[in-house]
């Protein structure tokens, strides 16, 4: 065991942060070598990070460097939040399995109004987002969709592309089930429900005003789609509803899942989607398939930090953050501006907040920065770079299932940019936002 002069934080030291140095740095040269930061897994670069964090760690044997690493991995929050991805995981893989998401999408294309086509395909696009939890999931069964309604009404494909896109966004940032809701809120150590109320008075005027602009674009090209029926299977919509409801209600989260994931199940059996065996299959394909990196990432991240904060990096960096700091705006635009630059060498907005989410709860502490605020703020700047990025996953998914480059794509992200430009607003009259949050810190 280390005795306590070893858990002791050493004095703030620039280099202690060479880590991340080194995170970046390969993120770098990966896109000038090739032109592609998807060459470098996510993980791999974590892993070379993590080594040189251990390595070049101030005094000690690699031995209490490793025992440092570990107790960072094994932090309440990253454990918390890894139990969090398991059971969103799983509760995604049966859903997919039984049949929900073709269920719920066709649900939301039957209920809406197709002679509003655009505005139909923005609402379904939000409403399956912040049910399933996952934008890339809500593109991949919309983007088709959408390609088609295009051949059939003469919208442009980029343009239909946009709405499916910014409405996936919407849902993502606001949804209990998405993995950046749960970084930002363990992060920042506040509640779910508290992070929903602070981000949904910041982004429904724009999603109403974007959804106006879509009404008035789709009046009149309407044409052969609106002659198409859906068949629902509306026992398969119910494990999402029930999700989102008892979330909403502010129900534990995890508990959500688990009620999720028995649900699904139950009604994956009893109506043929899976037998037994096919439901165990599916929780191991979404906990594995769907969350494995990021749950190896967030270890690795866990002891990353715990390493650069007890070679004094973290208090090196919130110094020089903090020392021209004399407001909360200050303080938002800090967060803003680390979790938007840490996404853009990342392309991965779940992997942003987790990077950036230690240091922004350190200055949200040094500036009573209201939690929720600052979640809200990791997330929505996170999704709104992520949107934006011809190199994310979700313009790259959209753009390979319907076939067209992912810039024809980024002038028709309407709601992304509304994002944006609210969130900015929001900092610059941060002082009389703070006023409406009565929440806890």
């Amino acid at each position: 065991m280390m005795n306590n002069t070893e858990r002791e934080t050493h004095s703030p030291d620039w280099k202690a942060l060479m880590p991340l140095g080194v995170f970046f740095l390969l993120y770098i040269l990966t896109f000038i070598f090739t032109g592609d930061l998807r060459k470098m897994p996510i993980s791999v670069a974590f892993l070379a990070a993590s080594a040189a964090a251990i390595l070049f760690s101030k005094k000690g044997k690699v031995s209490e460097h490793i025992e440092i690493f570990c107790r960072g991995c094994a932090n309440d929050t990253i454990l918390l939040m890894i139990v969090i991805f398991i059971l969103a995981g799983a509760f995604a893989g049966t859903a997919k399995a039984m049949g929900a998401v073709d269920a719920t999408v066709n649900m939301t294309l039957h209920l809406l109004p197709e002679t509003v086509i655009m505005a139909s395909i923005f609402i379904a696009a939000c409403f399956i987002s912040m049910a399933m939890g996952t934008s890339c999931g809500t593109i991949a069964a919309l983007a088709p969709i959408a390609a088609g309604i295009s051949s059939q009404t003469g919208i442009a494909i980029p343009a239909m592309l946009g709405v499916v896109v910014g409405g996936a966004m919407f849902g993502d940032n606001l949804s209990f089930i998405s993995d950046t809701t749960i970084a930002a809120t363990r992060t920042q150590g506040c509640r779910m429900k508290d992070k929903f109320r602070a981000n949904f008075r910041l982004v429904l005027p724009v999603a109403l005003i974007v959804l106006g602009i879509y009404i008035f674009q789709g009046l009149n090209t309407a044409g052969e789609a609106g002659t198409r029926s859906y068949d629902v299977e509306w026992i398969k919509v119910i494990p999402y509803a029930v999700v989102l409801l008892t979330a909403l209600a502010g129900v534990n989260v995890i508990t959500v899942l688990s009620v999720g994931i028995i649900l699904s199940g139950i009604i994956g059996i009893f109506s043929g989607g899976f037998d037994v065996w096919g439901w165990a299959n599916a929780l191991s394909s979404g906990i594995v398939n769907d969350m494995g990196e990021l749950i190896i990432v967030s270890l690795m991240a866990g002891g990353m930090f715990e390493m650069i904060r007890y070679n004094g990096g973290i208090d090196w960096l919130i110094n020089k953050l903090t020392n021209n700091i004399r407001s909360k705006r200050k303080a938002e635009a800090a967060i803003a501006g680390l979790v938007s630059f840490t996404n853009l060498c990342t392309a991965n907005n779940t992997i942003a907040i987790i990077i950036t989410g230690p240091i922004a709860r350190q200055i949200g502490n040094r500036t009573e920065l209201n939690k929720p605020r600052a979640a809200s703020i990791l997330d929505t700047f996170s999704c709104f770079v992520q949107a934006l990025l011809p190199y994310g996953a979700q313009l790259l998914i959209a753009s390979g299932l319907a076939g067209v480059n992912p810039m024809e794509i980024v002038p028709y992200l309407y709601y992304p940019f509304g994002m944006g430009v609210i969130a900015i607003l929001s900092i610059v009259c941060s002082d009389n936002i703070d006023n409406h949050f009565n929440t806890k810190k």
